[in-house]
Formats: structure tokens, C-alpha cells, sequence
């Protein structure tokens, strides 16, 4: 008797805990994040990701 092959569904886009959204950035900064994407291998959205969590777990408001 042959195996069923099983095809999960697919997450609906926006079900996947992410959002997307737009904001405007200092061609300076999205300089600096090239670069530092070029450097880690990594893409501008996981980097932008990575450094938006660490400043916000890491922010004081007075």
C-alpha cells in the first residue's frame, strides 16, 4: 500500500506573526544597513528585525 503523500496548507499571507508596513529612512542609515547586511550575510529585513527587538528590549523611558 503506497504512502499518501500530505500537503499541509499554507499560512495565509500575514498569518505568520509578521506585518508589513512602510516608513521612511535617512538614506544614511539605510547605508549603514546595507553594509551591515553585505557583512553578516544576512537580509535588511532580518537585520531590521534583530535591531528593532534589541531597542525595544533594551529602551528606557524617562
Amino acid at each position: 500500500m503506497k504512502e499518501k503523500l500530505i500537503i499541509n496548507k499554507k499560512a495565509i499571507k500575514g498569518e505568520d506573526g509578521y506585518k508589513v508596513f512602510s516608513v521612511r529612512i535617512k538614506d544614511e542609515t539605510i547605508f549603514k544597513l546595507e553594509e551591515l547586511a553585505q557583512k553578516t550575510n544576512r537580509s535588511r529585513n532580518e537585520l531590521i528585525n534583530i535591531l528593532i527587538d534589541y531597542a525595544i528590549e533594551n529602551c528606557e523611558i524617562k
